[in-house]
């Protein structure tokens, strides 16, 4: 039969371009990428349970270090350096506590102090109105009795003022407010925000940051503690003084009391 010149063979392959249906483009679906999305890493933390139980002892029941593996080895370093933190951390939290009591320990001296100056100026005091009683003493019994005048062994001193400047309780609070404003060591650790590790190794360097900053931080904090341990020293040695000196004022107070009561017994015998 004869073919006309118009007419052509129907091609078995469809044109895409004639196409009206995408099928054969939709149905296969596209491939995921198996790396990671920028910013979606999830952050390294090290693994617990038993292998947290193999750390501890060291690998002691796991055939030794020397038979475990890289990354075994990794996480295990990263326990560790973990766990020296954690005791850095509980070293400064008691330097913090010991300074806190040495604060309260300053104002406590400070009040001590001040006690210890009252005390002397009741002496003080009380040394005048003597003074005045000795007198009227002195001039009571007669025109022929012998005239009486008080023992006085040596002056009244009278306080030396101890911590009358309120300097420990002042410096006490000084140290307080700088720990609220977070200016104290203690700031440099706590306030730090550091990365988030991705893996067993960078763990154990942000591990040593942590330390390297609790180490400057427990430093700062026994420095305080040596100035203020100084401060406590030169405040007692102080006190003791000003407590002897108080001691040889009343002392002779009181023999001087006993003196004036002897003195008007005899006037009322008379």
């Amino acid at each position: 039969m004869p073919v006309s010149r118009g007419g052509k063979a129907a091609s078995s392959t469809p044109n895409p371009f004639d196409s009206d249906s995408d099928s054969e483009f939709t149905s296969k679906p596209a491939k995921k990428s198996s790396a990671p999305s920028n910013g979606t890493s999830s952050s390294y933390s090290v693994p617990g349970g038993a292998a947290k139980g193999r750390y501890k002892d060291d690998f002691r029941d796991s055939g030794g270090l020397e038979n475990q593996s890289v990354q075994e080895l990794e996480n295990y370093a990263a326990y560790k350096a973990e766990e020296t933190t954690d005791a850095l951390g509980g070293c400064l939290r008691i330097a913090e506590n010991i300074k806190e009591d040495a604060a309260n320990t300053l104002v406590t001296l400070n009040k001590q102090g001040q006690q210890i100056s009252r005390t002397h100026e009741k002496a003080v005091d009380i040394d005048q109105d003597l003074t005045k009683s000795e007198s009227l003493l002195g001039s009571l019994g007669g025109f022929f009795s012998k005239p009486w005048k008080p023992k006085k062994t040596r002056q009244i001193k009278g306080p030396a003022y101890v911590s009358r400047d309120d300097s420990f309780k002042k410096k006490a609070s000084r140290i307080e407010q700088r720990d609220k404003l977070g200016l104290s060591p203690r700031g440099k650790s706590a306030n730090r925000s550091y990365a988030d590790p991705t893996n067993a190794m960078e763990k154990v360097q942000v591990e040593k940051q942590k330390q390297d900053d609790a180490l400057d931080d427990l430093s700062g904090v026994l420095g305080q503690l040596k100035g203020m341990a100084v401060d406590m020293g030169s405040e007692l040695d102080s006190q003791n003084k000003a407590l002897d000196d108080l001691q040889d004022d009343v002392d002779e107070l009181n023999s001087r009391v006993k003196g004036a009561n002897q003195r008007a017994r005899k006037l009322i015998d008379k």
